[in-house]
């Protein structure tokens, strides 16, 4: 007998014995370990974007990792407090990204499809 959410079902359980065709373990290939591969493997860094931001701008930076779906606004435009700026998808889910007070919008850093980690700066206003 068992109990699952407070009902009771009694199980019964039969052992199957079953010979394998497989064996449990196989030889290993040691992986080749030259300097020459493993320099030819390794991806090269990405550049950075250049995010200057105007002196006395407020910068908008990434909550978390994710890829910019839609950017709403472009450098020039004036934004009021609480305005989308831009959608962030992280994670599966479509955050929207807001203006943290009035200005006007001095840069934006980011474009759709960008991928951004954790702070990177995305929009400046000022």
């Amino acid at each position: 007998m068992i109990k699952v959410n407070g009902n009771q079902y009694e199980v019964e359980v039969e052992e199957v014995k079953v010979e394998s065709a497989v064996p449990v373990s196989a030889p290993v290939k040691a992986a080749p370990t030259s300097a020459a591969q493993a320099a030819t493997a390794a991806p090269a860094a990405a550049p950075k974007k250049d995010t200057a931001v105007p002196q006395g701008a407020t910068t908008v930076n990434a909550p978390m990792p994710g890829t910019i779906l839609k950017v709403n606004v472009n450098a020039g435009d004036t934004v009021k407090k609480g305005q989308v700026l831009l959608i962030l998808e992280a994670m599966k889910m479509e955050n929207e990204i807001t203006a943290p007070q009035d200005g006007t919008v001095a840069s934006v850093n980011v474009g759709k499809g960008t991928a951004v980690s954790a702070g990177d700066v995305m929009v400046s206003i000022s």
